[in-house]
């Protein structure tokens, strides 16, 4: 007998007939013994329509307040979750995240889980019952309702997960797996039956929608094993584990990821002195926007270009920093481009085949698609090229890396 977590997300309790539905899933693990958790998101699009309704009130809705409204959106999915296991004669109680007591720092909107308090949970579950908790919501000390920020409710699936010893968290969404890479994108992409926390983590940062990062990364820390599953079609889905099994069948890259969501801004002729790309980032840290790509170029004349990334929905915020900073700093210029997009190969057996940096930009050259900035970690390489050319660069390496299905390979 396995103690499992379970978490639905929007799309799959996104009508009264889908609760139902995920009502008849949870049934038939009850029936082979299992002792489930439930952990759900709102009903999909149901969030968004109540971040209208407060910004019908006032374009800046006081966070504290955001939170009380949204997390009423979670509180809706598990009655009735509830109602509906009732229905099928399994016993069932719900919870929201203040009543299991869920303990979060007091950061509303992006709220961070401290502590879980299981007794109650623990008590239910011997009881017979299945337990439906409210995702993406906690409490702070003071008593506040906090929520988790954006696909929050996977972060409270694993974290419950972790607290409660579970064998296994089980992710349900509207994919059956972990994909080689977007099989809109690459229809030869394949489901991965396993990956490592550290290739998730890398493919979840670099525009990979599956999971949220912040609960690979919970998952990563307590060793929770994950499992990605489409909540209406039967399948294995993919294992998220620690295990990095060698084999001879370890293939060097994993997946490929991508994101469109980048742009690019470089300020030319900087001074080139001690302590310049402070200068530079640290007002755009103040102004809170995050950097991701750093690429530093020293001239001749002793002045220096630097150009990094930003999150795009950041742009403009970030290229007014820097047209100050320019201006203090005496730069000759400063420029920008929101035409651009991240491509990103990831793979743990990386660390073992040389040349998969070569490899990939020979792939690329082939197709004649210019990279314009290149980052690398032990697991991943990352580029920089023009938007226009993201998907056939994605095609491209998905072929020269041999993950295509096998049945469409080219011979």
């Amino acid at each position: 007998m396995a103690l499992i977590v379970q978490k639905f997300g929007g799309t799959s309790v996104g009508t009264v007939e889908r609760i139902e539905q995920v009502a008849e899933k949870i049934k038939k693990f009850r029936e082979g013994g299992d002792d489930i958790v439930v952990v759900v998101s709102a009903m999909s699009g149901e969030t968004n329509r109540l971040i209208d309704l407060a910004k019908q009130i006032g374009d800046q809705p006081v966070p504290r307040e955001l939170d009380v409204l949204v997390s009423t959106g979670e509180q809706v999915t598990i009655a009735l979750l509830a109602m509906a296991l009732m229905k099928r004669n399994v016993p069932a109680v719900s919870y929201t995240g203040n009543q299991v007591r869920i303990l979060t720092d007091s950061a509303h909107n992006k709220a961070r889980i401290l502590q879980i308090d299981d007794h109650k949970l623990r008590t239910d579950l011997k009881a017979g019952r299945v337990v439906v908790v409210a995702g993406f919501q906690g409490v702070d000390e003071n008593g506040n309702i906090t929520t988790l920020g954006r696909g929050g409710s996977d972060t409270t699936g694993v974290a419950l997960a972790a607290a409660l010893k579970a064998d296994e968290c089980q992710i349900y969404t509207d994919v059956d797996g972990v994909y080689t890479t977007d099989p809109r994108v690459v229809p030869q992409a394949q489901r991965l039956e396993k990956i490592t926390f550290e290739e998730m983590l890398e493919m979840a940062s670099l525009g990979s929608k599956v999971l949220q990062i912040r609960s690979v990364e919970f998952a990563g820390k307590y060793n929770v094993p994950l499992r990605v599953l489409h909540s209406f079609k039967e399948g294995p889905g993919t294992l998220i584990t620690i295990d990095e099994e060698e084999s001879m069948e370890q293939p060097i890259i994993s997946g490929i990821a991508f994101n469109r969501d980048e742009a690019k801004l470089t300020i030319r002729g900087v001074p080139d002195i001690p302590g310049v790309a402070f200068k530079i980032l640290g007002p755009i840290s103040s102004a809170n926007v995050e950097v991701d790509m750093i690429v530093q170029n020293v001239a001749h004349d002793n002045t220096t270009d630097f150009t990094f990334t930003v999150h795009r929905n950041d742009y403009q915020n970030a290229l007014q920093v820097l047209e100050n900073t320019a201006r203090e700093l005496g730069a000759r210029e400063v420029s920008g481009d929101t035409k651009i997009a991240k491509v990103s190969i990831v793979g743990v057996g990386m660390r073992s085949h040389a040349g998969v940096a070569s490899q990939m930009f020979e792939a690329l050259a082939k197709e004649n698609i210019n990279i314009q900035m290149i980052s690398t970690s032990e697991i991943k390489v990352s580029v920089v090229i023009e938007e226009k050319y993201l998907e056939l660069a994605v095609r491209a390496l998905h072929t020269a890396f041999e993950l295509d299905a096998p049945a469409t390979k080219s011979e």
